[in-house]
């Protein structure tokens, strides 16, 4: 549903709308100043490459000369040497290796949110591969915020780096551990280095177990005392995050939470029973072990094709998305609930929430019916779209409005009369169809059922009629 208002007047609006307009001067301003101390920051690298030339040490030369004039530019720019030395390499790579990312910046077609991602992606794609690697990236920073495609691009770094991510993750998994980094206070952190999945499904189930604490304990503050034998609220004012630390130590002290609100004394409550959820794309090639390519841990990171594999064909507790080769959309869901199978979907396509700039993660959002059903809207996925808590509700109490195009396009009007168009996610892996292959039919979502004998197909005509033509061909979802 819509507001009918929304906050503020008109005269509030064309306040904003005098706002929008500085906002923009401010923003070309602050653009070019940002350029020009990333270019005088690369000169002044150049000179200490520049002034250790013909010295014997060339590297201590080197050194030397960088410390020297990072101490003098340190001066002007308020800060330590330390900190202007390592901006000075900063800015001196995204000179001499980056042309293309600084003539799109110049040009205004980008932010500096985006030449910082470009830059922190593009670090592990070798030299050889870089130019083709800046002209991808470029082209999906157009229209997006640097969050937005911060993931997609270190996809696209692992996909043009010449050794395979399950080489390289096969490599850094040796070195997972455990190590305590004692503090102050009598505190300390402990820190456990384990692949991504790893750790963000620990994460996951321990803010899920947390959650449920703290709305146990505020359904007992608020109503009459419902606290099951053994556990007690009484004073009990911790935040979310102090309560995710302590389940996080009585599961690894004790195996279960000690603090169970669902607790009835016979055995362990739900919280024994949460498991971590988390969302993983994967093509179905690399699902079907022909390629390497890795899969996307939605809204975090790149995992390996041999974990993704292990995910889908041992661990029913993840969703299984598998996509289409060729045109990326969506072969099969895992678990097949009719009530729940929009839902899915629509996780599938969107990936996360669809307000401009977002990127909580789709299985943290609520669904959306774009045109209200109140209003007439259909719940059909032409209508419906991935919204976070937060633009869920700036969506329905305020002026901003947004309309749904085929293709799951969503275009945003903010209160001052601006667009933002927001496209569906595109497809992790897409590849050229071979000559002669079909790339326009969908495929089916599940392989045809074999005709029994004496059958008719729908549609099928009686012997001796002639057919008005062939149907055309289908695709069938590779083997798996």
């Amino acid at each position: 549903m819509h507001s009918s208002v929304g906050y503020g007047s008109d005269g509030d609006v064309a306040a904003l709308a005098a706002l929008v307009g500085d906002a923009g001067a401010a923003k070309d301003a602050v653009r070019f100043g940002q350029i020009r101390e990333v270019r005088v920051l690369a000169a002044a690298g150049q000179l200490a490459e520049k002034q250790a030339a013909g010295a014997s040490e060339r590297v201590k030369a080197h050194e030397m000369a960088l410390r020297s004039i990072a101490a003098e530019l340190a001066g002007v720019f308020v800060a330590t040497d330390r900190t202007l030395q390592r901006r000075i390499d900063d800015a001196q790579d995204l000179v001499e290796n980056y042309p293309a990312t600084m003539s799109a910046w110049e040009d205004g077609r980008l932010v500096r949110g985006h030449v910082l991602v470009i830059q922190d992606a593009g670090a592990i794609v070798p030299g050889e591969v870089r130019g083709e690697f800046e002209r991808q990236a470029i082209v999906a920073c157009e229209g997006e915020t640097p969050n937005r495609v911060r993931e997609r691009l270190r996809m696209l770094a692992e996909r043009l780096h010449p050794r395979t991510f399950t080489e390289r993750h096969r490599e850094a998994a040796a070195g997972r551990c455990v190590r305590v980094q004692p503090g102050v206070d009598g505190m300390s952190d402990l820190v456990a280095t384990v692949p991504t999945v790893i750790a963000e499904g620990i994460v996951d189930r321990l803010t899920q177990q947390a959650r449920e604490i703290v709305h146990a304990r505020d359904r007992a503050g608020a109503t009459e005392p419902i606290d099951p034998p053994g556990s007690s609220f009484v004073g009990d004012a911790r935040t979310i995050d102090q309560v995710r630390a302590d389940v996080f130590s009585d599961l690894l002290l004790a195996g279960t939470p000690s603090l169970d609100p669902t607790d009835t004394g016979d055995g362990n409550g739900t919280l024994g029973a949460i498991r971590a959820k988390v969302q993983v794309v994967v093509s179905a090639l690399t699902l079907a072990g022909q390629d390497e390519h890795p899969a996307d841990l939605v809204g975090r990171a790149p995992i390996d094709a041999a974990t993704a594999r292990v995910l889908a064909g041992e661990n029913t507790s993840w969703d299984r998305l598998l996509t289409h080769p060729v045109t990326g959309t969506v072969l099969e869901c895992d678990t097949y609930t009719p009530t729940a199978a929009m839902k899915r979907l629509l996780r599938a396509r969107d990936r996360h929430c669809r307000f401009p700039g977002c990127r909580q993660p789709a299985i943290r959002c609520e669904n959306d019916h774009t045109i209200a059903a109140s209003e007439g809207g259909p719940t059909h996925i032409c209508n419906l779209a991935n919204l976070c808590k937060r633009h869920h509700d700036t969506k329905h109490h305020t002026r901003w409005r947004v309309r749904q195009l085929p293709g799951g396009t969503l275009v945003w009007t903010s209160p001052t009369g601006r667009t933002y168009r927001d496209n569906a996610p595109p497809p992790l892996v897409t590849f050229t169809p071979a000559a002669g292959f079909p790339a326009e039919q969908p495929p089916p979502l599940t392989p045809p059922r074999e005709k029994q004998p004496g059958e008719k197909s729908p549609g099928e005509k009686p012997p001796g009629e002639k057919p008005p033509g062939e149907p055309p061909g289908r695709l069938e979802p590779p083997p798996f």
